[in-house]
């Protein structure tokens, strides 16, 4: 099995949402917490957290024994800085890939990225990207030949237009369910109501 670390990017400073969105309840614990327990539960031990707004108060609530932190200070320059930071602690430790996922999406489940990992490793010189809404994204996994691609990345667009420019290399990976990002406090009512 290739070597590959789950990246959860969870450094925005949830201006829409108005609170911090990575500490709201979810499901016993948190939205970020549930997004590191699928993470840990996945074929893939090796788990990062990408952190920036509200760093000190989101750590004293992370499981870090089993979650390895790292601090991006340029978070308010974009979701792609967070992408860039993660990589760059990352080829420190020599992954063959990086599962990229983001802390607001509380339907991702690890047997979802289980199947991601598998599609991956059938097909290791391919982008394993999800598809939802006709739309790719993240959840998605990079070999380690992106990375110096995924280093480049500007703005608050992440990996997207990255995505969109390399769709003849990319095997989508189709969703058990809509993977909605919670970003406003409608989103966050909507869900409690599942």
């Amino acid at each position: 099995m290739k070597k590959t670390a789950i990246l959860i990017l969870a450094a925005g400073s949830s201006s829409r949402m108005g609170t911090i969105k990575q500490l709201l309840p979810y499901k016993n614990t948190t939205l970020l917490e549930w997004a590191i327990e699928q993470a840990q539960k996945s074929n893939t031990k090796n788990v990062f957290c990408v952190l920036g707004a509200n760093r000190e108060i989101i750590e004293k609530h992370i499981s870090k024994k089993t979650t390895e932190l790292i601090y991006n200070p340029d978070y308010q320059e974009g979701l792609s800085t967070s992408i860039v930071n993660g990589i760059k602690y990352l080829q420190t430790k020599e992954f063959e890939s990086v599962l990229i996922m983001l802390a607001d999406q509380p339907h991702l489940t690890f047997e979802y990225l289980n199947s991601l990992i598998k599609i991956s490793e059938e097909n290791p010189s391919k982008i394993i990207a999800s598809n939802y809404q006709d739309k790719i994204g993240v959840p998605a996994i990079f070999s380690e030949k992106y990375f110096s691609e995924l280093l480049s990345l500007k703005g608050d667009k992440g990996a997207k237009a990255f995505l969109q420019n390399h769709r003849d290399i990319i095997i989508e990976a189709n969703t058990p369910q809509n993977l909605i990002d919670i970003d406003t406090p409608d989103d966050y009512q909507h869900l409690l109501k599942q």
